[in-house]
């Protein structure tokens, strides 16, 4: 068989759902490791969502296999996500208990359609305008946020709060009110996961050991024989929340009168879904050493959403730690994912009972280790050191995920982002000039503050020429004042378009110039930026004669303005750029 022939068949196997044979047992033991250890973690992720902890098996009995199949990222998998639960949790809030379940179907399937169109409509390239720090700062909250919204489980000290932070506080004001025999399961659940993690061999399954090792626990302490049966029988259990049904998800409608109330949530819910996803996909290349369609991906993560939210699931996104696990646990193809369904679906209808026995305080403690697992502690090292725009971005993004609703805290940080990104881009342009010397290279220096006359100055503009920007490059052309017979050559070469402010500009400064006997020359222009000039009337003002576009070979358009400058200024001491166009004397941009 021959190279080409086997990378051939890895892309089909990439692409297609047909299972191969070999990579079967690897791929089912995968599925079985991830559903054990996730079982509980959805479970947690629900309580997040502030619904029922069954949701959340439903979510990866459905989402996971469906992600798996639409997906253009063969390893991604898409389940629930503790930032994606926080924030559909803040959005249920607002829902009174009996209709938390409707609000979350109709939020769980705007976010699939939101993802699907994005899918769709190929907006992959989208996830480059959030940037690092806006995603630093805002996962960085949510973990803050999960940590201490568990609190009140660990302890069994309901703080009256809604904020988590003031909840917090309050925990503290009020240390002596807690429940100490739900504190003993919690923490004991707590140093359980902590110190299995430690393990190598058994780090994969400390959540579920913790788990199991926590009920078998409560129930032993809880027979009736024993003199503290009666305290630790308060201790609350996923059954006093909620009955597991032994029975697969029902089919769920939507109530379409909630739409116009949950559409925004529901969009910052899918772009937080979205970029967590990027992540995962364009960090886990195929089996063929491709790397997934970011849009492909979207389409999968909508599809998933939009069939969990049939099942009344949570909202679900490409996972780091399930996509993680599913690979460390030995799976090979798409259809560990796929898998995965299948296993839950096995747990909830065989082993719903004991699922019911687990206590509360152990599932806070496996969500606060997973809080402290999602801090992104390098990340905000390197974001803070990178620069300040970067500091205040990502600050702010954390602080307003801690104090304002989670739905509108990633958008405000899109906002912040962008903002101060346009302002950085406006304060850097820099103009420099271009000493041209006989033979060789121009020689760089800092524009003059006066222009000289009867001679070229041939200008470089770096940075952007959009509005903020063209403004401040008004105000470091070098003065006309009493210059008389003068060239002023400004280089445009890479600039694809330009804006009416810098047209305005150019206009201002040719009409300056001409009111002293001197002229304007636009150097390697681009065919889009001279029909801009000619639409608006500019090259007009400017003349033709005066714009050189560019061509393939760098100096030619400069050194065709340099002898027109010549000829119209009558001296021949302007030297061209690197002398003849030659392979040797070309410069290394115009």
């Amino acid at each position: 068989m021959t190279d080409a022939t086997r990378l051939q068949q890895l892309r089909a196997r990439a692409r297609g759902l047909k299972p191969d044979r070999s990579l079967l047992a690897s791929d089912l033991v995968a599925a079985l490791t991830f559903a054990v250890v996730n079982v509980p973690q959805a479970m947690g992720h629900a309580l997040l969502a502030t619904v029922n902890p069954v949701l959340g098996i439903f979510t990866l009995m459905v989402a996971v296999p469906v992600g798996a199949i639409f997906n253009s990222s063969v390893f991604m998998n898409v389940s629930s996500t503790a930032a994606l639960s926080v924030a559909a949790g803040v959005v249920l809030l607002e829902f009174p208990a009996d209709r938390k379940v409707e609000a979350l179907v109709v939020l769980v399937l705007l976010v699939g359609v939101i993802q699907l169109l994005a899918g769709l409509f190929k907006l992959g390239f989208l996830v480059r305008f959030v940037s690092n720090a806006v995603m630093t700062g805002f996962l960085n909250g949510v973990a803050v946020l999960i940590i201490l919204g568990q609190l009140s489980d660990l302890t069994g000290y309901a703080s009256q709060f809604s904020n988590r932070v003031a909840q917090a506080l309050d925990l503290l004001l009020r240390i002596n009110q807690i429940d100490p025999w739900v504190s003993v399961i919690g923490l004991l659940s707590l140093g359980l996961i902590v110190l299995l993690l430690w393990v190598e061999r058994l780090k994969r399954f400390a959540f579920i050991i913790a788990i199991a090792a926590a009920t078998v626990l409560l129930v032993v302490l809880t027979i009736p024989s024993l003199p503290w049966a009666a305290a630790f029988a308060a201790v609350p259990t996923v059954g006093d929340i909620a009955s597991i049904p032994r029975a697969l998800p029902q089919l769920a409608f939507p109530d379409l009168s909630l739409v116009p109330a949950l559409l925004l949530p529901a969009f910052s819910v899918a772009v937080i879904g979205l970029v967590q996803g990027a992540g995962v996909s364009q960090g886990t290349p195929n089996p063929d050493g491709r790397y997934p369609n970011v849009s492909r991906d979207f389409l999968g993560q909508g599809a998933a959403n939009i069939a969990t939210s049939l099942a009344s699931g949570i909202p679900a996104g490409g996972s780091v730690s399930g996509t993680a696990l599913v690979l460390s646990a030995g799976g090979k193809s798409r259809w560990a994912n796929i898998f995965v369904g299948l296993f839950v679906a096995a747990i909830v209808l065989l082993a719903a009972p004991l699922v019911e026995l687990v206590p509360m305080p152990a599932l806070a403690a496996l969500l606060i280790v997973a809080g402290f697992q999602g801090l992104r502690i390098p990340q905000a090292l390197i974001a803070w050191k990178t620069g300040r725009i970067s500091k205040i971005v990502m600050a702010v993004t954390f602080v307003a995920t801690l104090v304002v609703p989670l739905q509108f805290a990633v958008l405000f940080g899109m906002a912040l982002s962008i903002v101060l990104h346009v302002f950085r881009q406006s304060n850097k342009v820099v103009v420099k000039e271009w000493v041209l010397q006989p033979g060789g290279f121009p020689l760089e220096r800092p524009a003059p503050r006066r222009l000289p006359s009867h001679q070229l100055t041939v200008l470089q503009v770096y940075g952007s020429l959009f509005f903020a920007a063209a403004k401040n490059i008004e105000e470091v052309l070098p003065e006309v004042g009493n210059t008389t017979r003068a060239v002023v050559a400004i280089n445009l070469r890479g600039k694809s378009e330009i804006g009416s402010t810098f047209v305005t500009v150019l206009q201002r400064y040719c009409l300056a110039l001409r009111a002293r006997d001197s002229r304007l020359m636009l150097v390697g222009v681009d065919p889009v930026v001279l029909g801009q000039l000619a639409k608006t009337g500019i090259l007009r003002v400017i003349g033709e004669e005066n714009v050189f576009l560019a061509t393939p070979q760098l100096g030619e358009a400069l050194n065709r303005a340099v002898a027109a400058a010549n000829a119209w200024i009558g001296e021949s001491a302007v030297p061209a750029v690197g002398g003849a166009p030659t392979a040797a004397g070309r410069p290394d941009d115009e």
